[in-house]
């Protein structure tokens, strides 16, 4: 106990900076961006077929687009979604991923966003039609039916499951090593090959990660108890 207290005590400094300086950035960039995918998404989805034949057209399109994209990212591995992205696509000329931070972010917000939309779809599809109905009696557009009535009830009844996912892609920023990102895991993995105390590393960031995940948590708590003013 006293030898992991010390070594806590040496390498949790160094593990912190990396967690600051990498993974919550990658964490927020990630978050971000995966929560526009989310809503577009999500949007396109239940949209429903405008008159216009035309616009019926490239709608139908826009729907199978999404519908493709969700079902990518949901049903194939997170650490095979990276490989594909830095490794594969710069073998195939294609430049714009060689940089491991582009790489990281898009495969983390695509990946989010697929999983997020399907929460954020739910939660628009949740709203009754009748009040739907009702604001557009008032005078409202489509638009401001969602701005004002739709997307703010959804937001609400979105938060348990979106904050999940910001936990979920926490953890998951550890797989960022893969593709030579120096995050928290990725350097105890370099201080482990150095000092053979590999278990008490492992342990340690594990902490680490346990503490900013329960930051998270309490955070998710808060947030939901705020927002269940609004319920009624």
């Amino acid at each position: 106990m006293t030898d992991f207290i010390d070594l806590a005590i040496k390498y949790l400094p160094r593990l912190l900076v990396a967690a600051f300086q990498y993974t919550l950035p990658l964490t927020a960039i990630s978050f971000f961006f995966g929560i526009i995918f989310a809503i577009t998404t999500a949007l396109i989805r239940v949209a429903k077929a405008p008159q216009n034949e035309w616009a019926d057209a490239a709608l139908k399109i826009l729907k199978g687009v999404a519908a493709t994209y969700v079902w990518f990212f949901r049903s194939t591995p997170m650490l095979v979604q990276l490989f594909i992205v830095f490794y594969g696509l710069p073998n195939a000329h294609i430049a714009l991923f060689q940089s491991a931070w582009v790489s990281a972010i898009t495969v983390f917000s695509l990946n989010t966003g697929a999983y997020a939309s399907e929460s954020i779809r739910a939660a628009i599809s949740s709203v009754s039609e009748v009040q739907k109905q009702a604001a557009e009696s008032l005078g409202m557009t489509t638009t401001q039916v969602y701005l004002y009535v739709v997307l703010p009830q959804a937001a609400r009844i979105s938060i348990p499951p979106l904050s999940n996912s910001l936990i979920s892609l926490l953890k998951d920023t550890s797989l960022a090593s893969v593709i030579t990102i120096v995050e928290m895991f990725y350097l105890s993995q370099q201080i482990a090959a150095t000092n053979y105390k590999v278990l008490s590393m492992y342990i340690l960031v594990a902490m680490v990660y346990a503490v900013f995940t329960s930051i998270l948590s309490v955070g998710q708590h808060y947030l939901e108890k705020y927002t269940s003013r609004f319920a009624q």
